[in-house]
């Protein structure tokens, strides 16, 4: 086989107009997962008081957070480039596998195969912040490997899904499911099915995926499967090489943390450098990889397009809180970037994942909301008080259509983009979105703000989500308002 050519070999770039169209075909894939399923639950609180009983911090539980996580976060990866996904995973006969069964199946474009083995644990990681930090993980698993019977049954589900999808995946976390020759096996099938294989590998033993078309080791499991260098570029490429000889890889995709990624095929090495401007966690951002991968092959994009995307997805979601996902509007918007201000208009999606991310440092979360028809002083005036009772202010739009209903066919004066555009120009807010329905209730109970702010003309239990953000600990503010300031009164002076 063919090694590859050195690491300096100079190799086109990619347009980021082709980047663009290659982004939208992620949605025509379909793609099958078979792996480690596991469930992540995130315990939110706050911690005010060290417990009487041992030197450790007491958590006033606020609220939980359960969602798929290992290959089930490959899975939702997929889902959220709007892929259809065939997934195939074991789970055990208790609570969490119950749990993760529901979480799975609400996923859209999803086909759940997830078999069951009696007196078996499912792997469950809970992890416990406040203010940002995580105090401490718990794993409730068992890594044994599933029955022989469930092995077989797998595999036969698994090779008839395979040749209604166009890539497998092997999501491996060495939990049971992919012990033994159960990868060969499945690449065995996908090899009769004419499809190709994506593994996300564990441990040291490549040769249980020997055959695959693309493995993405990060940088210290490619030192250990090969017992090579990797602490230079040439030292890698030369590892993965290697490794891709061994064992008849087609390319090997080694993920590198703050350096990027290095592909190695038989066209030479290339490598990506990382697309993180900011990191907040790493959790799920191999899964992240793999996904995107196995989606560009799924629709039939070139090897370096795809590993391309990946890199641009992990960088995506090291920038997000928690065990996050790339979707395709976040692709899009880091191949075309908003500039300025017009970065602070966000949808309701993107409002949820930032208000986490200045949650986790510990930063009070105020919103207020409005219709923000031609901005007046008295507008200025009431954002300016809402920010100076939190560390970071979002506003709440109404639509158009909300606007309409609200207030007559003849209003809004200006549409939603022009009012977002100038309450994004102001100092005072930090981020906006728009909603449509006639209240913000909704987006309040998504968003959890710790402040709520609102007019002088309204009193507390007016307020529409103020009994919601008093419920789980937050304060409603009152701003005062300047008088003689009103849209309605502008526009009627711009009529008379």
């Amino acid at each position: 086989m063919q090694g590859p050519a050195p690491a300096d070999r100079p190799l086109p770039e990619i347009p980021v107009g082709d980047l663009t169209e290659a982004v939208k075909q992620l949605r025509r894939a379909s793609v099958l997962v078979v792996g480690d399923a596991m469930l992540d639950r995130y315990v939110y609180g706050r911690v005010q008081r060290v417990s009487p009983e041992a030197p450790v911090p007491v958590v006033a539980v606020q609220r939980e957070v359960a969602m798929p996580g290992g290959a089930g976060n490959v899975v939702r990866n997929l889902t959220a480039l709007g892929a259809a996904v065939a997934f195939v995973s074991v789970v055990g006969d208790d609570q969490a596998g119950s749990d993760l069964t529901g979480l799975i199946g609400g996923q859209p474009n999803v086909e759940p195969w997830l078999l069951v083995q009696g007196g078996r644990a499912t792997t469950t990681k809970t992890r416990f912040i406040a203010a940002g930090q995580q105090l401490l993980r718990a794993d409730h698993e068992v890594a044994a490997p599933i029955h022989p019977r469930l092995v077989d049954r797998m595999v036969r589900i698994a090779a008839d899904a395979v040749a209604a999808t166009t890539v497998m995946v092997l999501s491996d976390y060495q939990k049971g499911v992919l012990a033994g020759d159960t990868c060969q096996r499945l690449i065995a099938a996908a090899r009769v099915a004419g499809r190709r294989v994506v593994v996300d590998p564990k441990g040291t033993d490549y040769a249980r995926y020997a055959g695959a078309d693309l493995v993405t080791p990060n940088r210290a499991e490619l030192a250990q499967a090969t017992g090579l260098p990797v602490d230079t570029e040439e030292a890698l490429v030369a590892a993965a090489a290697s490794l891709r000889d061994a064992h008849g890889f087609g390319a090997v995709l080694v993920t590198r943390s703050e350096d990027g990624m290095t592909l190695v095929d038989a066209e030479g090495a290339r490598h990506f450098p990382a697309e993180a401007p900011e990191v907040h966690d790493v959790s799920g951002a191999g899964d992240t990889v793999v996904a995107v991968v196995a989606a560009g092959l799924a629709a039939g994009l070139p090897v370096p397009t795809a590993a391309r995307l990946s890199n641009i997805a992990a960088g995506i979601v090291v920038g997000k809180v928690g065990t996050a996902v790339a979707r395709e509007g976040d692709l899009l918007e880091a191949l075309t970037p908003a500039r300025g201000s017009a970065r602070k208009v966000v949808s309701r999606t993107g409002a949820v994942e930032q208000v986490e991310r200045w949650r986790r440092r510990g930063w009070r979360v105020g919103f207020t909301n409005g219709c923000f028809d031609l901005l007046h002083p008295g507008h200025v005036h009431l954002l300016a008080q809402a920010r100076g009772w939190c560390d970071r202010l979002v506003v709440g739009l109404n639509a158009d259509s909300s606007v309409r209903r609200l207030k007559g066919p003849e209003r809004p004066i200006q549409d939603e983009a022009a009012r977002a555009a100038v309450l994004a120009s102001l100092t005072t807010v930090d981020l906006v979105t728009v909603f449509e329905e006639d209240t913000p209730v909704e987006l309040i109970r998504l968003l959890r703000p710790e402040v709520l702010v609102k007019g002088a003309d309204y009193r507390v239990d007016q307020v529409v989500g103020g009994e919601l953000v008093q419920a789980w600990g937050g304060q409603v503010k009152l701003a005062e308002l300047l008088p003689g300031q009103s849209t309605t009164a502008t526009v009627a002076k711009l009529k008379g």
